[in-house]
């Protein structure tokens, strides 16, 4: 079964309530062929604090020019690397296996 490489893309803003909770469903997948991109909108509360404590495990990009939700994700969709790409928003998080599903689903098609 071909392992394909899966980008993950949060966008953040103020998002501290849930990120934690987000960036730890992603870690604790078993299906390790993936990237978790963090595009963040300027946030000024301790959304920023909560990425640093995890910068080993995402690849973070400040938006800087941010105009908005869905520019935020076409700028982690381009800095993205993987043969799949999944939109995983702030405050939601993935269920145990839910990164081997995914690739299971793509080597059937």
């Amino acid at each position: 079964m071909k392992s394909y490489k899966i980008s993950i893309i949060t966008v953040t803003k103020n998002s501290e309530k849930f990120l934690s909770k987000n960036i730890l469903s992603v870690k604790s997948q078993k299906y390790t062929n993936f990237e978790h991109i963090i595009v963040d909108g300027n946030s000024t509360d301790k959304t920023l604090d909560i990425i640093k404590t995890h910068k080993k495990n995402i690849k973070f990009i400040k938006n800087k020019n941010d105009k908005g939700l869905y520019h935020a994700m076409n700028v982690g969709i381009k800095n993205s690397s993987g043969d799949i790409i999944g939109i995983l928003n702030s405050d939601d998080i993935y269920f145990k296996n839910t990164l081997e599903i995914v690739n299971k689903y793509f080597n059937k098609y």
